[in-house]
């Protein structure tokens, strides 16, 4: 067997991707629905590098079933999934993309799968995988389905919006002894995805922060990269939809919150929500979607209830006031182009 394994990469915009798999056994990967919409599969299929194309061609990556790619028809899946908790068939990375249902009174069964709850089927199959990928804030943390007030009482895999916990319990871990491993987002980067496989299709390490996910794609924030920041640093804020100026102070954007790499790697490497006028509503975080209008920032007298990352609260004001005063015309008057 070779003893070539590499990939390289980074999650900026250009990134190029390099595997030498060659002499290795392809990485199997079996990706299931539960309580959500398939948004992250779609994302997936917007993905350049690399891209799905080059993920199952030759590139360590053999696709078991996905609900949505694969032509086999729902039979094949329970015959999949049974030869799997036999140990008839190897799963190497499971993905799950939606909520995990759990009620009525933690049975699961408002999501169920000939009869059975898919909260069981997908613990069970956790147990086989030597990787497990939630793919989505949905899967993640609970995302919209456990939003208040919650009747599904959905919960993500491995966390409870923000709380670790969920289905498998925080002290749970795959066969190759890696956390379930958190791909957020509403739903989530095309390349977070991609990429993410890419990285566990190799077998390399994969550097993850406080949530699970991976650190390549979620230790910059939001802000970094969005074409607005100036207007941001000297306080021209807008106050309406549709202008060139911040979203921040008064039109609810969570983009100094919220990490990601949306203005960093854009959308089918084209744009992103600030870039066209709308704010970040945060989708990555595992208290999305937050109480309240997202199109509103909620204030404490004249100062927003929640900061961007690292300032402080008692010299925001006083700063952004000196920053106003010293914004040059070309700002103020609103002249650059988002």
């Amino acid at each position: 067997m070779s003893d070539r394994r590499t990939a390289e990469g980074r999650s900026a915009a250009g990134t190029y991707w390099r595997w030498e798999l060659s002499g290795y056994d392809m990485t199997t990967l079996l990706w299931l629905q539960t309580a959500a919409c398939g948004g992250d599969s779609l994302a997936l299929l917007s993905a350049t590098s690399p891209s799905v194309e080059q993920l199952l061609s030759g590139r360590g990556v053999e696709l078991l079933w996905h609900p949505s790619f694969s032509r086999q028809p729902p039979r094949y899946r329970d015959e999949l999934i049974a030869r799997i908790v036999k140990g008839e068939q190897r799963l190497g990375i499971l993905c799950i993309e939606g909520s995990i249902v759990t009620a009525p009174h933690g049975t699961g069964l408002h999501d169920a799968c000939n009869g059975r709850a898919k909260m069981e089927i997908v613990r069970e199959l956790a147990g086989h995988a030597d990787a497990v990928v939630a793919m989505g804030t949905c899967a993640a943390f609970g995302g919209m389905p456990a939003a208040q007030p919650n009747p599904g009482s959905c919960i993500g895999l491995q966390f409870d919006h923000g709380k670790p916990g969920g289905l498998v319990g925080a002290d749970w871990r795959s066969r190759r002894g890696l956390p379930v491993i958190n791909v957020p987002g509403c739903p989530a980067h095309p390349h977070a995805i991609a990429q993410t496989l890419a990285w566990l299709s190799a077998g390399l390490p994969l550097s993850l922060d406080e949530l699970n996910r991976p650190a390549s794609h979620f230790s910059r924030i939001v802000h970094q990269g969005c074409t607005r920041n100036e207007y941001h640093e000297y306080n021209i804020e807008d106050t309406c939809s549709g202008d060139r100026a911040c979203l921040f102070f008064n039109l609810g954007c969570q983009g100094p919150l919220t990490r990601g790499i949306c203005n960093s790697d854009l959308w089918n490497g084209a744009s992103s929500k600030t870039r066209v006028g709308v704010p970040c509503f945060g989708c990555t975080s595992p208290d999305f979607p937050r109480e309240g209008d997202l199109l509103r920032t909620e204030k404490l007298s004249e100062v927003p209830l929640h900061l961007p990352l690292g300032v402080e609260r008692a010299r925001y004001m006083a700063y952004k006031n000196l920053a106003r005063a010293a914004a040059p015309e070309r700002v103020r008057d609103k002249k650059m182009d988002p």
